[in-house]
């Protein structure tokens, strides 16, 4: 079956199968059956410490699998309602740093310092961990932090770019949980929402060395224009900071569980497996949003049979306007306004496999030929919503949302576009 409906089904199907395939458990115990966490000394204790939008997944996963845990700890974002028994689930804000966050780093930071040479700390780390453990140097505020956050948000900025600057005005960010466990050695197991997989960009990386320096971070905010627009007080500390270098690093062992591409590889057994021909058009779908829906867009082609084009990455969006919205859900409205005259049946979906696209309740938006009537239909102005970043709004009205609620990981975001003939 080739028409709409059975379309936008697969569609669906192919991102829970993305989703699936990212699950904490299974990336946990794949990470250890590949680097086994080596035992604490006779004497020593362990202690684990998830971070992120899978945390207490993989915290789950990992008491199951480890004997003689002495201490343990996950932080995660508001909406996961996961919790474990006996232990001690902290809950902060994302993509916004809050309160709750800094308490959390609190935490962090005290059960690091409190490891002794023998321990053996264990470091579960996905997505999200950036924002969930805001903790600012001295001097600087967590409503700085905030601001800072607020512009990188809102500048356009790449996740690499905008973890090179948060690492510069965090204790715990760009290796510095390593300076903490000291003099214990720490393991730490990845799953990655950083396309091309850098480990020093998943969640600002507070298990590997930094991804660049202080004077980085200021050249980088000047060429972008945010420098003026910083707090003084970070102001201040990055020249201080270029000034200072810190330290080399301790030493760690980094081992990547889970990524993106594997999801994508999932989604195309799954699209095989529904009688569709698949193809994974690119893994790395990034930069502005409207340059990446041009990429899609591109993609459609004349097709024989029902066929699956698919992407994976992470855009980003420069905010304009003040509506609701994020980039799965922002693309996916700009794809369904330019291929609204396209001749095949088709669909298109963008998610994130978080669950949550931006300040939302939505993972993104799942389009066809009818979206933008649905919409217009509706008495929206479409226009207007778009100027104003509001793609929420939009596809609401066109009942294009798609709602997954939070999904307990994180590997980037995932596009499959479905044609048929």
């Amino acid at each position: 079956m080739t028409d709409v409906a059975s379309l936008r089904t697969h569609a669906r199907q192919l991102f829970d199968a993305a989703v699936t395939a990212a699950d904490p458990a299974v990336a946990v115990n794949r990470g250890f059956q590949i680097a086994p966490p080596p035992p604490a000394a006779p004497d020593g204790r362990t202690i684990v410490i998830a971070i992120g939008k899978a945390a207490p997944a993989m915290l789950r996963a990992a008491l199951n699998a480890l004997h003689d845990v002495g201490a343990s700890l996950a932080v995660t974002h508001h909406e996961n309602a996961e919790s474990l028994p006996g232990v001690d689930v902290l809950r902060a804000g994302h993509p916004v740093p809050d309160d709750a966050g800094a308490r959390a780093a609190k935490r962090v930071m005290a059960l690091l310092s409190d490891a002794k040479e023998g321990d053996r700390v264990i470091a579960l780390i996905s997505g999200g961990g950036s924002a969930l453990l805001p903790a600012p140097p001295g001097g600087v505020s967590l409503s700085d932090k905030a601001r800072l956050n607020d512009l990188l948000l809102s500048a356009g900025l790449d996740i690499v770019q905008m973890n090179l600057i948060r690492q510069q005005v965090s204790l715990l960010k760009g290796g510095g949980f390593l300076r903490f466990a000291a003099p214990a050695r720490v393991h730490a197991y990845l799953l990655s929402d950083v396309i091309g997989d850098d480990l020093r960009a998943i969640a600002s990386g507070p298990t590997v060395s930094p991804i660049g320096t202080a004077t980085e971070a200021i050249d980088l905010l000047t060429t972008s224009g945010l420098w003026s627009m910083c707090p003084a007080s970070i102001q201040t500390h990055l020249e201080q900071a270029a000034k200072h270098p810190a330290a080399p690093l301790p030493d760690a062992t980094n081992t990547l569980v889970g990524s993106n591409r594997l999801s994508l590889e999932a989604m195309t057994d799954k699209a095989q497996a529904l009688g569709l021909e698949a193809e994974i058009v690119s893994d790395a779908l990034v930069g502005d949003v409207g340059d990446a829906a041009q990429q899609v867009l591109r993609a459609f082609t004349s097709v024989t049979a029902p066929t699956a084009l698919l992407f994976g990455g992470e855009t980003t969006v420069k905010l304009t306007g003040t509506g609701r919205g994020g980039r799965n859900q922002e693309l996916a409205l700009r794809v369904a306004r330019a291929a609204t005259d396209q001749p095949q049946s088709w669909v298109f979906l963008s998610g994130g496999t978080d669950g949550r696209d931006g300040p939302t309740d939505a993972a993104g938006g799942l389009v066809d030929a009818g979206t933008i009537h649905r919409a217009k239909a509706s008495g929206v102005d479409l226009e207007a919503l778009l100027a104003n970043n509001d793609s929420y709004a939009a596809l609401a009205a066109a009942g294009d949302l798609l709602i997954t609620e939070a999904t307990g990981t994180n590997v980037a975001d995932v596009q499959a576009l479905l044609i048929a003939p």
